[in-house]
């Protein structure tokens, strides 16, 4: 039986909020603890690099997923089980995806914001099937849930856009949700 693998999408940066840090570390630890393997976008800063090193200390195997355009920028963490360098952003995020079984989705910016639309629009389309979570540190996401029951509401997406997404207020509830799927 394969390593269940939990793709997690968040912030090169760290954020003014201390409490998402934390988050990405006490993940990472959790990451490690269940014996889960992470996927994430490779990089060795902000929130990325957070959850990394926390899965890392707590002995989980990690893959990491990087363009050649952001190996400085991100600052490649290229001590990973495995380190992935493709040419574009859109393959890495299909390498990710097509490499989890589940994805979480933790604070972040443009880039976190991109990486969840894409992986809500592939579930829509009938692309995969995997369980997307959105980790809602502080009521972080509250501005993104808003805009989705808006777009459900005014009728441009049907009820399973909303449905098709998670949302956990803490790391303990995304681990109790990550231990049902896998019971």
């Amino acid at each position: 039986m394969s390593t269940f693998s939990l793709c997690v999408y968040c912030g090169a940066r760290p954020g003014v909020d201390p409490a998402h840090a934390e988050a990405a570390r006490d993940l990472g630890q959790t990451i490690g603890d269940m014996g889960l393997r992470l996927v994430y976008g490779a990089g060795d800063v902000g929130l990325m690099g957070e959850v990394a090193r926390a899965a890392q200390t707590a002995g989980a195997d990690t893959f990491g997923v990087i363009p050649t355009h952001l190996l400085d920028m991100e600052v490649g963490k290229t001590d990973l089980s495995r380190f992935v360098v493709t040419e574009t952003m859109h393959e890495r995020k299909k390498v990710m995806v097509m490499n989890a079984d589940a994805i979480a989705v933790l604070p972040g910016g443009a880039g976190t914001l991109d990486e969840f639309f894409e992986v809500l629009t592939w579930r829509q389309l009938g692309l995969h099937a995997k369980p997307i979570f959105l980790l809602n540190i502080n009521g972080f996401w509250e501005p993104l849930r808003a805009l989705l029951d808006h777009v459900v509401d005014s009728g441009y997406a049907g009820s399973g856009t909303r449905d098709a997404v998670q949302v956990c207020g803490t790391v303990a509830e995304l681990e109790t949700a990550l231990r049902r799927l896998r019971s």
